[in-house]
């Protein structure tokens, strides 16, 4: 039971521990379907930066004392399934597939900016102003992640997906 933002800011870093979590595991397989190497690239680089998304938020866990623990998150669990979805309904079709996971990858890291976002808010909220900058440098990465996958779409993929 959430009686406190306290206990919402909580809820919701499990739910986003959970998120990072389930995303070292679909990461790898982007990764390896991917034929564009800026895009294989962009998404190996980001399983390292999610590793680090991981580490902070156990840091923030211990700022509020409490444990790090993932509470399932239907949210991310669905975006992943349609990414599988995508991977398998391109088939052979590799040009096609490289947007459909550009596609995917975007739908995880705007999910992930909403929720760091307002991680970041409701720690200056809560009267945790250092955990809101340590999520802060998450959300800033996130964004990054995102604008280095439209730039790929935008400067390779989407134009050889459109010959396909």
């Amino acid at each position: 039971m959430m009686k406190t933002m306290e206990d919402m800011f909580y809820a919701l870093m499990q739910d986003v521990y959970y998120a990072e979590k389930q995303l070292t595991k679909a990461l790898p397989k982007m990764a390896k379907e991917a034929e564009d190497q800026d895009l294989k690239k962009a998404f190996t680089d980001h399983l390292e930066e999610t590793e680090g998304h991981i580490e902070r938020l156990e840091k923030a866990f211990g700022m509020i004392d409490k444990t790090a623990r993932a509470k399932k998150c239907d949210a991310i669990l669905g975006i992943i399934e349609e990414g599988k979805e995508v991977m398998e309904k391109a088939g052979d079709d590799k040009e096609l597939l490289d947007a459909g996971l550009i596609a995917s990858g975007q739908a995880a890291e705007h999910y992930e900016i909403a929720r760091y976002g307002t991680l970041c808010a409701w720690a200056k909220l809560i009267g945790k102003p250092q955990i809101a900058n340590l999520l802060h440098e998450t959300l800033e990465e996130e964004k990054k992640a995102d604008a280095l996958l439209s730039e790929i779409a935008k400067n390779s993929v989407n134009q050889h997906a459109m010959h396909a």
